[in-house]
């Protein structure tokens, strides 16, 4: 057989025959890579270990440690969880089954949804398969091959996948005799290289994610490479399962949500204060910044929307007005979706999705010089969106919101100043809060409006203002939006997970949009350069993050009531009451719990209730002008005069300390 070049990452090479599997190149340079080899990348694409070399080839070997080896290794779980459902279930028909961030999924098709003793069984048959050490092998076959042998196993969704995704010769994947998928692989060699995995839980799907499509049951699962780290992994699950902030916000009275309004929770008295607070931090934080605070309408005609192109390109997610109760006709033409209904005088108007073409409108109803910028206006304003109900989830998916959001004007010269300045306003605000978090660039994609040059320069003043901060990020090519590069944060939480919160992007569309306009000091007309920023992001999904973060038990300066006073009994209520209006009176948000229980279960309550410091009273403490103090997290703090009370609260209300550091 003629002989083939393999060169390696290192850029060593090695000699092999012309058609030579992968694997006999991994046992060539080594038995321990052999043994741990998964997959390999050949000229930059993974296949299998049983690919065949035909010619010279760079390769690079898929093991454990190897970015893709994870996604790769739940991949094929998710192959052997279905061939474990099909086991167990031979009515089964198989949808889709890809690796997800967390581990994978895979929908199936049966007559009634699974139950925990289905899961129990589908995870104990799963071991078994991974026992036997079957073998992942690919079959080549035509696409007619295929979709007769599908149809003829009543699987009418891979022909339907096969159709749509097939070219003339398509490849499916068997595990041995138990299982048989339309799948472009690659996968692992055998089932027996598949060691830790565990089926977390099932619920409702649809066929490819729409409503109108087969009703379908999604079986969820993980899987690590190390038992240790599935164990780590399964931890963190039951610890946010605590954290819940849909479950946390209704046990200590946060929020609610009703059916009758979708989306839009219903914030209870504590959960309008912390709503408050949070609001109101914002602006306090924003003081000295030269920020305009500003209310736009609610509802606007639909030639702004015209203007600003979300009519065109984004009204299928926006709330549309009918007249006389009547519901919106519906869209003809290229915009999608529904149709606003005209009013009395024939105009068609929309719910405000988002602020800037607001604030456009704003910057252009009068004159502007270069001195007038940058121009920052604020804006705390209600949001709707037409969210589809199956992605509604608490208060990280909704379709009423409110946003800390602002729109910086400045002038191109101006960026790198500008994103400097909202950088370090991110420190600021995630430090008090005590949020780490990670800082993504995201550069110009294939789709891009403007000029090579125009974004290149802004790319530059990005990447320059990160830079000089001093603070690691890291760049997602290609990912920026369509009218300018962004900065996108992301908070890493108290148990390792990632939300998206902050962002500064960049537009030098929507002025242009608007012919918005200022006198530059070469008294010509020039456009302005937009930032759309917000540090936050929406208030919902931002105290959704905190509920997770502190799992409800917020810092006293957060925390919505931050004393409860609680007596003994009847004879110590009044004493009571003036500690109360002591405390009001220096701005604390206190309770008096003067029911006529015992103290332990007051005490229980309150813990319960996660209120930072709780004040007991009884004879010693009316008799001294003293209150005995309990702290959430350190217990019994002994007596304390009542000034010296106040002004311990108030200094650490003052430094915003977290959690972590009382």
């Amino acid at each position: 057989m003629s002989q083939i070049t393999v060169t390696l990452p290192d850029g060593s090479t090695r000699a092999a025959s012309a058609g030579a599997a992968v694997s006999a190149v991994a046992a060539d340079i080594s038995p321990r890579l052999a043994r741990q080899a998964l997959a390999a990348i050949v000229d930059g694409r993974m296949v299998d270990l049983s690919y065949p070399l035909e010619g010279d080839a760079a390769v690079r070997f898929v093991t454990p440690d190897a970015p893709e080896a994870l996604q790769l290794y739940r991949h094929s779980t998710a192959h052997l969880l279905a061939a474990a459902v099909t086991a167990l279930f031979p009515e089964a028909q198989c949808g889709i089954g890809p690796a997800i961030d967390e581990g994978f999924f895979y929908d199936f098709v049966v007559d009634r949804p699974f139950v925990p003793e289905d899961l129990e069984a589908i995870e104990r048959k799963m071991g078994e398969l991974a026992k036997q050490d079957l073998r992942y092998e690919r079959k080549m076959m035509s696409k007619a091959e295929a979709k007769a042998y599908f149809d003829g196993r009543g699987e009418p969704l891979k022909v339907q996948l096969i159709e749509e995704k097939g070219g003339p010769i398509v490849s499916c994947y068997t595990i041995e005799d138990a299982f048989i998928d339309f799948c472009t692989g690659p996968h692992v060699p055998s089932t027996g290289r598949l060691k830790a995995f565990k089926v977390l839980h099932s619920s409702g799907a649809y066929w490819k994610g729409d409503s109108r499509n087969q009703p379908m049951q999604r079986i969820y699962g993980t899987a690590f490479f190390k038992a240790s780290a599935l164990t780590a992994h399964l931890t963190r699950i039951e610890e946010a399962k605590k954290r819940d902030h849909r479950r946390l916000g209704k046990d200590l009275g946060l929020f609610t949500f009703h059916p009758w309004a979708p989306g839009a929770p219903f914030w209870q008295a504590k959960g309008t204060t912390l709503y408050r607070l949070l609001s109101d931090y914002m602006r306090d934080a924003l003081s000295g910044e030269d920020y305009l605070e500003v209310r736009t309408p609610l509802v606007f005609n639909k030639a702004l929307w015209e203007t600003s192109g979300h009519w065109d390109h984004y009204r299928e997610n926006m709330f549309l007005l009918a007249s006389d109760g009547e519901p919106p006709a519906p869209a003809t033409g290229n915009g999608g979706g529904p149709s606003a209904a005209e009013d009395r005088d024939g105009a068609q108007f929309a719910l405000k999705a988002m602020n800037c073409p607001g604030h456009m409108l704003m910057f252009g109803s009068e004159g502007r010089s270069y001195r007038d910028l940058p121009l920052r206006f604020h804006d705390q304003g209600v949001l709707h969106r037409q969210e589809a109900s199956g992605v509604l989830s608490g208060l990280t998916r909704v379709r009423q919101f409110s946003q800390d959001d602002a729109h910086c004007f400045i002038t191109e010269d101006q960026i790198g100043e500008e994103v400097e300045r909202l950088l370090r306003l991110i420190d600021r605000v995630y430090g008090d809060f005590g949020l780490d978090y990670a800082i993504e660039l995201s550069t110009r994609p294939e789709d891009y409006l403007g000029e090579l040059e125009t974004w290149n320069h802004a790319e530059a003043q990005l990447r320059g203002a990160i830079e000089a901060t001093g603070r690691p990020f890291t760049v997602s090519e290609g990912d920026g939006s369509f009218y300018g590069p962004k900065i996108d944060v992301h908070v890493t939480d108290a148990i390792g997970r990632r939300w998206q919160c902050a962002t500064i992007q960049l537009d030098y569309q929507m002025p242009q949009r608007f012919g918005l306009k200022y006198v530059g000091a070469d008294n010509a007309d020039h456009t302005p350069v937009l930032i759309h920023r917000a540090i936050f992001g929406s208030f919902e999904r931002f105290i959704a993050l905190l509920i997770e973060q502190y799992a409800g038990a917020f810092p006293l300066w957060l925390a919505p009531v931050q004393v409860r006073i609680l007596n003994i009994a009847d004879r110590h209520a009044e004493y009571g009451r003036t500690v109360q209006e002591r405390l009001a009176a220096a701005g604390l948000r206190v309770e008096l719990d003067d029911r006529r229980e015992k103290i332990g279960l007051k005490i229980r309550e309150a813990q319960l209730q996660k209120i930072p410091r709780m004040l007991v009273i009884g004879d010693r403490e009316v008799e001294n002008g003293t209150v005995a103090v309990r702290s959430r997290t350190q217990g019994d703090l002994g007596a304390s005069a009542l000034d010296e009370l106040i002004r311990t609260l108030e200094e650490e209300v003052r430094l915003k300390r977290t959690p972590a550091t009382e």
